[in-house]
């Protein structure tokens, strides 16, 4: 059967009469560059079977995971120990990369490590977890030092500060408040200081989540300056906002919050530029049962792994992304941002199957999604690798 690529090109592949007659189309498999598969430690919400289940199911074959864990992946000994775990429980089809979490203190663990993992994941707000480095003087350190060793600095950048004294003047009662206690401001003020700090050592900075139009706007100039800088955005930035705490209450928490229409818009603009880079998903599960406690008290994250693709392809339908940009921002350049290995993983789509995602349909271990009810257009069915190929529970 003769099926065509996504840059016009056809390729001939020998696939199961049901597929006869639909408008099928292939891609390069998806590099999710930014998950949270929950081990060690929290594996009750994640682990490496479910989450590769879930990635697999969204077309993904690569991913890059975080260090917040518990115990956090912040050492020599703690990566190794992680890995072990990992290789225990994944699903062979699936590749991975680590992060290794930065400290005050574990300058010489990354030297250590360097030959191990992606890059240095720099939390300059608190979020999911104990990791944090909010002094400036700390975070120079790691910024000089990565820049030596070569190695990519990837930035949470919230500043805590102003997150903490947002606290104090806040109600802090209701979900809604929590886009005003993590503010823009607090965005802002961290991604000025990390653009900074990549300019005076050179370091290679990718900034995680960016969530707001004012962070384009210092992104463009310091790209025009020759910062060497990339960007994330998320599916939940672009296709959420804050006026869903209405209908997800507690469930639409995540670090950095759901910001404003105006901000969705500019990160939509911001694709068809090419300012942005890479459209990572930060699948961050927790149990509904977590979720759904009091604000305060419910935890920060959403999962999108397995609907990451379909979200992506229902916004080509409505004329939001091309095809070509859907590859471009989740497969070349994360491909050549982490210098990943280049792999002939390809993802065959039905561009005209609908499907409504519902909670019950998850592969996550956490057994929802934001995206609840939500109709989407084109769905991915099956993997191929080498030359064997894997049907998708899609169909």
């Amino acid at each position: 059967m003769k099926i065509k690529t996504w840059d016009n090109k056809l390729i001939e592949l020998d696939l199961p009469e049901k597929f006869k007659g639909r408008k099928l189309l292939v891609l390069p498999a998806l590099i999710d560059p930014h998950v949270h598969f929950r081990t060690p430690g929290s594996e009750h919400k994640e682990d490496w079977t479910t989450g590769s289940s879930a990635a697999l199911a969204g077309g993904v074959t690569n991913i890059i995971d975080m260090p917040n864990n518990n115990p956090a992946c912040i050492d020599y000994k703690s990566l190794m120990a992680k890995k072990k775990i990992i290789e225990s429980q994944i699903d062979k089809k699936i590749k991975y990369h680590l992060y290794l979490g930065a400290t005050d203190n574990n300058l010489n663990e990354i030297e250590k490590c360097k030959d191990e993992i992606i890059g240095v994941k720099v939390f300059m707000g608190s979020s999911t977890g104990n990791l944090l480095v909010d002094k400036k003087e700390e975070q120079e350190k790691i910024f000089k030092k990565c820049a030596k060793l070569d190695l990519l600095v990837a930035v949470h950048a919230e500043d805590e500060l102003t997150i903490q004294k947002n606290q104090l003047n806040l109600p802090n009662e209701r979900p809604s408040d929590h886009s005003k206690i993590r503010s823009k401001k607090a965005a802002v003020k961290a991604i000025t200081q990390a653009l900074e700090l990549a300019k005076k050592y050179g370091t290679k900075l990718y900034i995680l989540h960016v969530s707001t139009k004012k962070e384009l706007a210092l992104i463009k100039n310091a790209k025009k300056e020759g910062v060497n800088v990339y960007v994330e955005v998320t599916p939940h930035h672009l296709f959420l906002n804050k006026y869903d705490y209405k209908t997800l209450g507690t469930k639409a928490l995540v670090n950095p919050p759901l910001r404003t229409k105006e901000d969705n818009e500019a990160l939509w603009k911001s694709i068809k530029s090419g300012l942005i880079d890479t459209i990572g998903t930060d699948h961050a599960p927790h149990l509904l049962k977590e979720k759904e406690k009091p604000y305060g008290i419910a935890p920060s994250g959403l999962p999108s792994i397995e609907n990451y693709l379909s979200l992506l392809l229902n916004a080509y339908h409505k004329g939001k992304i091309t095809l070509e940009k859907i590859v471009e921002f989740t497969y070349t350049n994360p491909q050549k941002i982490f210098r990943i290995t280049k792999t002939n993983d390809l993802v065959i789509v039905d561009l005209e199957k609908e499907k409504v995602i519902k909670n019950e349909n998850q592969k996550t271990k956490c057994l929802w999604s934001p995206y609840d009810g939500w109709k989407v257009k084109g769905i991915p069915i099956a993997i191929i690798q080498g030359n064997k190929l894997t049907i998708l529970n899609n169909n």
